[in-house]
């Protein structure tokens, strides 16, 4: 074992890219569901039809499902709050500069959901980022304390409605909810339709997915930046090394509680409310967990030095994140290979653990000779004028 210092690299904090690596490994297990299903309009509880796929959509609904995009998102917070105090050191301007770069991220974003993939995020961080950057005057603990009940109340609030909705009306089920004509037009689009078709599809889809979750992303995504960076304020990440201790009890809770909440769905006939308190509550809880025992197991050289190149994912994360929905289409649409509905949930998974293996590989190999990756330096160039390289 060794004591894990900030694992500085000139300017970087190495913990950082570490985690921000694993989650978009996490990340992209969960979303080969969307990939290769319809996943956004069935009801995944029922819509999966062999046992191997059932109990493989548990795992990945369980252990990555929820619980991988909090800990992107905070580590967003945590990066933006790491530019706000740079440019406090420097002198610089922070909101022009940072206007700039989330206007460039929000044409990612377009271009990503519109043209790649309709599970695109990035425009919801765009969008999010712009509010965030107008709260870091905030103290730590005010950023906390708002974004925790910006967080807990209205989420709370809907999770007790929805089980008392279930209680009058019991024996209702998610399946009452599927758009089988939403389905079947997915199928038709992303299997074998023409660029164009599978285009509209995209926009129908990203329209349907949205109309609901931008709304909600001051409640649930903007927290996570919040509490994001208060942690960067407490210097967490930078001060893991000489307080690594602190981090036993969070992974050990994290882990096993985010696990139990987590499993609910599947020990419960109360669907609704239980795919809430999943989602809304056991992923971020799990979320600190895997925090947790990625901290302490970047303790250990021989764990740091076998996952190097997740780190080095973890730097060019749009890149990473961007490349993935490409190769992931060109494998399932029809423009593609078109394998779309032909694979099962089990394989489906083993081949985004094999994509991003690659694809850390390959980022280790990049950035050996250049300082960012690909998108990065575009990202940087349209923000500040010059290149990152």
């Amino acid at each position: 074992m060794t004591t894990l210092k900030p694992i500085r690299s000139a300017d970087r904090i190495d913990a950082l890219d570490y985690l921000r690596g694993f989650a978009l490994l996490g990340i992209f297990v969960a979303n080969m569901l969307f990939f290769h299903t319809p996943y956004v309009y069935v009801d995944p509880y029922t819509w999966f039809p062999t046992i191997s796929d059932e109990l493989s959509h548990m795992w990945v609904d369980i252990l990555f499902q929820s619980s991988f995009y909090p800990l992107f998102a905070m580590l967003f917070g945590y990066g933006m709050n790491m530019q706000y105090e740079k440019a406090l050191a420097t002198g610089s301007r922070f909101i022009p500069t940072v206007s700039r770069r989330m206007a460039v991220l929000l044409m990612f974003g377009i271009i990503h959901a519109f043209l790649i993939w309709p599970g695109d995020i990035l425009i919801t961080y765009a969008l999010m980022g712009f509010i965030l950057m107008l709260l870091l005057r905030l103290p730590a603990g005010a950023l906390a304390g708002i974004a925790s009940a910006l967080y807990i109340i209205p989420l709370g609030g809907l999770t007790v409605l929805v089980f008392l909705g279930e209680l009058l009306s019991p024996g209702g089920s998610l399946a009452e909810f599927v758009d089988i004509t939403s389905i079947n037009n997915s199928i038709a689009a992303y299997s074998a339709g023409t660029f164009g078709e599978v285009t509209a599809q995209r926009a129908a889809d990203w329209i349907y997915m949205n109309s609901s979750s931008i709304p909600l992303a001051p409640f649930m995504i903007l927290p996570l930046f919040m509490i994001g960076a208060a942690a960067g304020k407490w210097k967490l990440i930078e001060r893991a090394g000489d307080r690594w201790k602190r981090w036993i009890l969070p992974a050990v809770v994290g882990l096993a509680g985010g696990l139990a909440v987590k499993a609910l769905p599947y020990f419960t006939d109360l669907r609704f409310t239980a795919a809430m308190v999943q989602d809304a509550f056991g992923g971020p809880l799990l979320t600190v967990g895997y925090v947790g025992l990625i901290i302490l197991l970047l303790r250990s050289k021989l764990f740091c030095n076998v996952f190097r190149p997740v780190r080095m994912a973890g730097r060019m994360s749009l890149t990473v994140y961007i490349t993935q929905s490409l190769i992931a289409t060109l494998i399932f649409y029809s423009y593609g290979l078109g394998f779309y509905g032909k694979i099962s949930v089990s394989t489906g998974t083993w081949l985004a653990v094999g994509i991003f293996a690659v694809q850390a590989i390959l980022a280790d190999l990049y950035l050996q000779k250049f300082r960012q990756g690909p998108l990065e330096a575009v990202w940087r160039r349209l923000t500040y004028g010059k290149s990152g390289n």
